[in-house]
């Protein structure tokens, strides 16, 4: 089997897939916007299958990984369309969760999660909980935004800086849910993905809007670390069929399953 570094070379990350500046930001920040990742064509279909998946799999939509109030959520998102393999094949994307995990990386999950109108506040958190020593990062965060980001409609919030630390929000914030005098709504446009250190602090914010804010979380971690989703137990032959090695790779999986 290919190494990580074989897989994300043959996916065509580059060591000049950054700039200095996109890596001066991820590593200052926390995160990085990559604006124009998905085509409106790609964002139609995407969104045409979300339909389709939250129909089908009615109150166990999401069961595979978390089930929040508020959101409609979906998982095993890899096993349900072709269409969601760019989360494990685009090169940029691909680069910037590479410079924060140090090039040792793999899918953890694919889920994605709507903010439905008047609900989706989450408390501010971190992912991974505590980090031991400072910049040892473990897990990184791709959000594919399917829905303009704005500071009304239930868009993340983050706040810069805080993944350079071991303190969790809750060290200082009696409660979570309330805003940071220091975080930044974020916004973009449908089609962008943000790339998220999930070590820096971040939640969700309240959806004022009469539509749902949708956007797909394509998390990852290091390759020795347990997935969110046990990538090569859920794993179809159709998948594995289609994918290509290197996106095996990067996906965590090493078998062809019999199913």
């Amino acid at each position: 089997m290919m190494t990580i570094a074989e897989a994300l070379h043959d996916l065509g990350v580059r060591s000049d897939s950054l700039s200095e500046q996109e890596k001066q930001q991820l590593d200052g920040d926390g995160y990085l916007p990559i604006p124009g990742v998905l085509s409106a064509e790609r964002i139609e279909i995407i969104c045409a299958r979300q339909h389709e998946l939250l129909d089908a799999e009615g109150d166990l939509a999401g069961a595979e990984v978390h089930r929040e109030a508020g959101t409609d959520r979906l998982s095993d998102l890899i096993n349900k369309g072709d269409v969601y393999h760019i989360v494990i094949s685009h090169p940029k994307v691909l680069a910037a969760i590479a410079h924060v995990l140090a090039g040792d990386l793999k899918l953890s999950s694919l889920n994605s999660r709507a903010a439905l109108p008047g609900l989706g506040q989450q408390g501010l958190h971190a992912d991974w909980g505590r980090l031991e020593k400072p910049g040892e990062y473990q897990v990184c965060n791709s959000m594919w935004l399917l829905d303009d980001y704005t500071p009304y409609n239930g868009a993340t919030r983050v706040v810069p800086g805080t993944h350079k630390g071991t303190k969790l929000p809750s060290d200082i914030m009696s409660d979570t849910t309330q805003p940071h005098p220091d975080e930044v709504v974020l916004q973009g446009k449908a089609g962008d993905v943000v790339v998220v250190n999930s070590h820096a602090w971040h939640g969700g914010t309240l959806n004022r809007t009469e539509k749902p804010r949708r956007v797909m979380h394509g998390y990852f971690c290091r390759r020795h670390q347990p997935q969110q989703l046990d990538q090569q137990q859920y794993i179809t032959a159709r998948t594995w069929d289609v994918l290509s090695e290197a996106q095996r790779v990067v996906l965590g999986v090493s078998q062809r399953p019999q199913n």
